[in-house]
C-alpha cells in the first residue's frame, strides 16, 4: 500500500471529488479525516465505509474560510490518528454570475472558499508537518483558474490564485520536507457539472473543448491524488498536474 501509516485531512470530502479521493487514500493504507460544511449524513457513511476497510476515519464539520474551524480540524486530525500527513484543499462551491451582475457577497463566498480555505488550511497543519519535518499539500484547481470562463470571474479568480499560492508554500515550506502541488480539474462527473452534463447544449460546448471527448469520472482522477501523496511524488513539489482530458489545452 502507497500510503500505509499515513493520515490525511481532505476537505470538502463528503461528497463527489473529495469522496472519491478520501476512499483512494483509504485503499491505499492511509487514515482519513472527512470534512463537511453541511452534508453530515454522507459524511458519516463515508467515515463507516473508510472504517470497514480496516482504516481509522472521522468527520468533522467545519467552515474551511473559518479560522477557528480550521485550527480544530487539523488538531482533530493530530488527535485521532497520531500525525498528519497530507492535506487535500478541495472544499468549494460556485455561485455563477455575469461581472456586471455579480454580488460582493458572492465573489467573497466563492474566493473565501477556494482561495482563503487552503490558506487557512497549510497555515494550520504547518506546526504538524514542521514537528515530523514532513508534508504533502495538494490544491485543488481547475482549468478554469488557466482559462477563465465566462460567468464565473471570482471562481476563475481563486482558482487561478491556487496557483501562484501553491508555488509560494513550495518555496518556504520546502526546508521543512514539504511538497506542495496542484492538481487542475476538467469536468468531472458530480454534483456541481449536473447542470453542464444535463444540458445538451452545454454538454455539446464543454465535450469540444475535452480532447478525449468525455467527462471524467473518479476512477480518471482519484490516481493522480495518490501519486502527489506518495513517495514516488517526494521530489516533486510548486507544479500543477493537470487531470482534465486536455481541456487546458485549447
Amino acid at each position: 500500500m502507497r500510503l500505509a501509516g499515513r493520515s490525511a485531512v481532505v476537505t470538502g470530502s463528503s461528497r463527489g471529488v473529495g469522496s472519491n479521493v478520501a476512499l483512494a487514500y483509504a485503499a491505499e493504507g492511509a487514515d482519513v479525516l472527512i470534512n463537511y460544511s453541511s452534508s453530515e449524513g454522507p459524511a458519516l457513511e463515508l467515515v463507516e465505509r473508510i472504517r470497514s476497510m480496516g482504516r481509522k476515519s472521522t468527520a468533522v464539520k467545519a467552515d474551511v474560510a473559518s479560522k477557528a474551524d480550521v485550527e480544530n480540524m487539523m488538531a482533530t486530525a493530530k488527535e485521532t490518528f497520531g500525525r498528519l500527513d497530507i492535506v487535500v484543499n478541495n472544499a468549494g462551491f460556485t455561485r455563477p454570475a455575469m461581472l456586471h451582475k455579480m454580488s460582493e457577497g458572492d465573489w467573497d463566498a466563492v474566493v473565501d472558499a477556494h482561495l482563503k480555505g487552503p490558506f487557512l488550511c497549510v497555515q494550520a497543519a504547518f506546526p504538524y508537518f514542521k514537528e515530523q519535518n514532513y508534508g504533502k499539500v495538494i490544491n485543488v484547481s481547475s482549468v478554469a483558474g488557466l482559462v477563465g470562463t465566462v460567468g464565473q470571474a471570482n471562481y476563475s479568480a481563486a482558482k487561478g490564485g491556487i496557483l501562484s499560492f501553491t508555488k509560494s508554500v513550495a518555496r518556504e515550506l520546502a526546508r521543512y520536507n514539504v511538497c506542495a502541488n496542484v492538481i487542475s480539474l476538467g469536468i468531472v462527473e458530480t454534483d456541481m457539472t449536473e447542470k453542464i452534463r444535463s444540458d445538451e447544449k452545454l454538454r455539446d460546448i464543454y465535450m469540444n473543448r475535452i480532447l478525449l471527448k468525455k467527462f471524467a469520472a473518479a476512477q480518471d482522477i482519484t490516481p493522480a491524488f495518490v501519486f502527489l501523496a506518495s513517495a514516488e511524488a517526494d521530489y516533486i513539489t510548486g507544479q500543477v498536474l493537470c487531470v482534465d482530458g486536455g481541456y487546458g489545452m485549447i
